[in-house]
This record gives structure tokens, sequence and C-alpha cells, in this order.
């Protein structure tokens, strides 16, 4: 029997839309470069749903190449980003920022999210230090919605962070790889016009919502980086087949499938979250997306990993290990429904 898998939120290929654009548009000749009219389309989509009517809107093929390509094309050689110490830079690049040249200034993280006194504390210290020539300087300030740990941010902590960013000359940087899940999570508050309004740059993640691959960077004030398509050719990042994305993109900004594409995880993972409660099994990091975290003995994590395939994440003890559900666009009942009845046996 074929395992229920629940190992992260890109197993799956694409959204049975993009397919079909992809298909039924095959043999059209386009420009390369993302000049094409897709890209075209798709970039005034989102400039629609974002209320950004002047955003310059760049895709690239994955998440690690935007987070490298927009911190380093925004950073002075001198200078550094600031992160959670669990945000995705931090930890889970393989060291992709450090390599491009700037050191990740890592603050403190509550529930995977870190706080505008924390920045503000770490701004202030840097400036008043008597031998600051000696040190990196804060440049930037990262962070994702949804976190590393699955949590969000409300619009009142992305208000606060946006303003000390402003008050302290800092850019402010959002990784919107999983956005589609915030947007589609009942408690979120936070819409695609306010990150255009309060974040300098962003990016919409397409890879873990539905398409087969691409991010699609939005930077409301096109001034803010220079010649940013030279950059993105300068690092291998600019595909000559372009229209790969802007395609997938322009089915995902149509009718509003990105903002409601994500609904179903988020139901399936309540779903998750309620049985593993019922277990009286520990939930961790308070997570209400679609990643499910939990702790557990060693023995039970054997029990579901003979019929199911889920994330590791981390070793508190050694006897324990906090696991991870994630469920996706593509998730489906049946898959959900086994994984219940597995719970259940344990």
């Amino acid at each position: 029997m074929a395992k229920y898998s629940f190992a992260s939120d890109y197993m799956e290929g694409a959204h049975p839309a993009i397919l079909e654009r992809m298909l039924s548009t095959n043999m059209d000749k386009c420009v390369g470069y993302g000049l094409d009219e897709f890209c075209n389309s798709a970039r005034e989509k989102i400039r629609v749903a974002c209320d950004a009517s002047n955003a310059e809107i760049h895709f690239i093929s994955g998440g690690t190449q935007s987070n490298s390509l927009v911190i380093k094309s925004l950073l002075k050689p001198y200078q550094g980003v600031i992160a959670a110490t669990t945000g995705h830079i931090a930890g889970h690049e393989a060291g992709a920022i450090e390599h491009g040249g700037h050191k990740v200034l890592c603050v403190p993280e509550y529930n995977g999210k870190l706080k505008a006194s924390d920045v503000e504390k770490l701004v202030k210290t840097y400036q008043t230090d008597d031998n600051n020539d000696h040190l990196v300087m804060p440049g930037m300030v990262y962070i994702s919605q949804p976190t590393e740990s699955g949590t969000l941010y409300s619009l009142s902590e992305l208000e606060d962070i946006s303003r000390v960013c402003k008050e302290n000359n800092l850019h402010l940087f959002l990784d919107g790889a999983r956005l589609a899940y915030a947007l589609a999570t009942p408690s979120n508050d936070v819409t695609l016009p306010d990150l255009a309004r309060l974040c300098d740059i962003f990016y919409i993640g397409g890879t873990k919502c539905g398409a087969l691959l691409g991010e699609a960077i939005v930077m409301p004030d096109p001034s803010l980086i220079p010649h940013f398509f030279t950059l993105v050719k300068q690092h291998g990042a600019l595909l000559a087949k372009g229209r790969l994305m802007g395609i997938q993109f322009e089915v995902l900004f149509t009718d509003g499938l990105y903002e409601t594409i994500g609904a179903s995880a988020i139901e399936y993972a309540d779903a998750i979250r309620d049985k593993l409660t019922q277990k009286g099994l520990p939930l961790c990091y308070g997570s209400p997306t679609n990643q499910v975290f939990v702790c557990v003995p060693d023995e039970i994590r054997a029990k579901i990993e003979e019929q199911a395939i889920v994330g590791f994440w981390e070793k508190p003890d050694d006897d324990h290990t906090v696991i991870r559900f994630a469920t996706s666009w593509a998730t489906s009942q049946e898959d959900v429904d086994g994984l219940l009845a597995l719970l259940d046996t344990i």
C-alpha cells in the first residue's frame, strides 16, 4: 500500500488549470526573457491584486534564488540582513546568503516571528557602539508569511516592523513562498495590498502554491533596485522561456485563484490538528496554516512512518521528535481520512 504523503507542500505538479493553459498555448511563439504577452498579463493581474499600479514584477524559478538575489542586490557590501533565528535564510538555505557575501544578523524568535522591538534594539546597539566601523551594519529585515514555524504576522505586527524599518532606514523584505496558505487562513488579517504598502519588496510563492515552479518578486517602488533585470541575468536566474512562469501566474491570478487555492489545505490541516489534540499529542508553535508540528515519542513516530511520509523537524531530546505534517492545495480527502484513521490507532 502506498504511504500517505504529508512530507511537504510541493510534492505534486501543478494545478490542472495551469496545465490546461500551458497545453493550449504550447505552440504559440513568444519573445523570451519574460517579455512575452503572458508575463505582461500576469504582471498586470498581480498589480491589480496588490493595488500597486506601478510595481515592478520579476519571475524567478525558486525561493532560495529569490532570497539570495534580492538580499545581495539590496545590501551594500558592508551590510547584513536581520532575521529571526528560525528564519528560512538563517537555517534552511545552506548558507546561501553568506555565500553571497552578507551576514545574517539573528534576533530572537517568538513562535517563528521576530519583534519590532528586537530589530530596533539591534540597530541601536550598532549605532551606539564606538567600534561599529568594525561591525556588520544592519541594512534590511527579512521575514516570511507564513513563518518557518507556520505562524502568521498580524497586520499590527507587520505595521510595527515596517515603522521601525522606515525610522531606521532599513529595507523590509518578505518571503512569501507559502503566501497562498497565509491568505487562506481564517485568522489572517494581512492582505496583498497590505504587503505592497508596508514592504519594500516581497515575493508571491508559486512553487508551493499550485505552480510547477516559480516565485513572483514584487517591488512596489520600481526604482528600489535599478537594473534588477540585468542583475537577474548576471545571477543566472533569467529564464529564456519566461512564458513558463508568466502563464502560471496569469492563471493563479485569474478569478482570485491564488487567494483561495490554499483553503482546502487549511481545512485539512485543522482536521489533523484536531485529531492530534484529541490523542493528547502536544502541538508546537501554534501554527494555524498548512504546516502542523507535533512532538511525539520516537516509538509513535515509528508507527506513523510505517504508513505515512512526514517531515523531520528537530529532536528536543533523545526520546522525542518534532515532526511536521504539511498539507497542500493538492491534498486529497482520501489521504487525510487515511491519516486520521492511522492516528486513531496510536
